[in-house]
């Protein structure tokens, strides 16, 4: 079966690693951050989130699905401090419930020491 990759936008930087991959009807969203769209991360937490969201909405709209067709999100945070405003943010971005399966990890670090998360999930693309 085929594999389909979904690269980085034109003009950000990027590790070696493809934002999405396809393979039948799965699609898996790498792990996002909230860089903007010229590639600079937000101060804030808030603001950080809703790049993330963004980020995901693109890939999945480019893949034809919507937030609805996310089956597992694995959440990646740097802050414990940090789980209550997510879980408000992410009521209000991945609802109406019900929501896809979720894992979410305080970690020690991401790989900017400025992130302060980072999403990854999994879609469904069977229609």
């Amino acid at each position: 079966m085929p594999i389909q990759h979904f690269p980085p936008p034109a003009g950000i930087k990027s590790p070696p690693l493809s934002f999405a991959a396809r393979v039948g009807d799965l699609l898996f969203i790498s792990g996002i951050p909230g860089f903007d769209d010229k590639g600079a991360l937000p101060d804030t937490f808030e603001a950080q989130f809703g790049f993330v969201v963004t980020n995901i909405k693109r890939i999945l709209d480019e893949a034809g699905a919507t937030f609805s067709d996310l089956v597992k999100v694995n959440v990646l945070l740097t802050r414990a401090s940090d789980v209550a405003t997510m879980n408000v943010l992410y009521a209000s971005a991945f609802g109406p419930a019900p929501y896809p399966a979720r894992t979410t990890c305080v970690v020690q670090a991401l790989p900017n020491p400025a992130m302060l998360i980072e999403i990854e999930g999994v879609a469904s693309l069977a229609k």
